[in-house]
C-alpha cells in the first residue's frame, strides 16, 4: 500500500517536465486505466470459483437476454465490440463447459449461431447474482458519482464513435 497517489505524482512530474498541456489527460487515461484494473480484478475474483472470465459471462448474459437464446457469432462480436477471434476462442470454452452450443442458422447456412444451454442459463443466472451482489451495486463510491462515472464515459465514448 502506498502512502501517496502514484497518479498525481506522475502528474506532477508531467508538469515539472514541461508536459503542462498534457499532464492531466495523462492523469485522467491513467486514473481510467487503473480503474479498469480495480474493476477487472474485483469481477473475476468473483467469476473464477464458477469457471468463468468477464468476457464469457457478457456473451452467456447476451444469449440468455436476447428473444431466441441464440445470435449470429458475428453480432456477438459487433455487440460485445471485440475481433472475432476473441468471439471464437470464448465460444470454444463456453462449449466445453456445455454452456453453449454452435447451431447452423436456419436461412443463412454462411452463418453460425451460439445458442446458450440450460446450464449456461443456469450459470448465467449464478453469475450474475453474485456480480450484482458483491461488485455491481456497490463501486466504492457514491450512487452520485457513479452516475457521473457513466455520464462522463458515455460522452467519451459516444465522441470516440463506439456508438451513434
Amino acid at each position: 500500500l502506498l502512502s501517496f497517489d502514484p497518479i498525481v505524482e506522475a502528474q506532477r512530474q508531467w508538469v515539472e517536465h514541461g508536459w503542462v498541456a498534457a499532464a492531466e489527460g495523462m492523469a485522467a487515461i491513467t486514473s481510467v486505466m487503473r480503474a479498469h484494473q480495480i474493476f477487472l480484478a474485483r469481477v473475476d475474483e468473483q467469476l473464477r470459483p464458477l469457471g468463468l472470465s468477464f468476457a464469457r459471462y457478457e456473451i452467456l448474459m447476451l444469449l440468455a437476454l436476447s428473444r431466441n437464446g441464440s445470435l449470429p457469432l458475428g453480432k456477438i462480436g459487433q455487440r460485445l465490440q471485440v475481433h472475432p477471434a476473441s468471439v471464437t476462442s470464448a465460444m470454444d470454452r463456453l462449449q466445453l463447459q456445455k454452456y453453449v452450443r454452435r447451431e447452423p442458422h436456419p436461412s443463412d447456412r454462411r452463418t453460425t449461431l451460439a445458442a446458450i444451454t440450460r446450464d449456461g442459463r443456469s450459470a448465467a443466472d449464478q453469475a450474475t447474482d453474485v456480480l450484482n451482489c458483491r461488485v455491481f451495486v456497490d463501486l466504492g463510491v457514491a450512487p452520485a458519482v457513479t452516475a457521473q462515472i457513466i455520464e462522463v464515459l458515455t460522452e467519451l465514448r459516444k465522441a470516440s464513435g463506439d456508438f451513434v
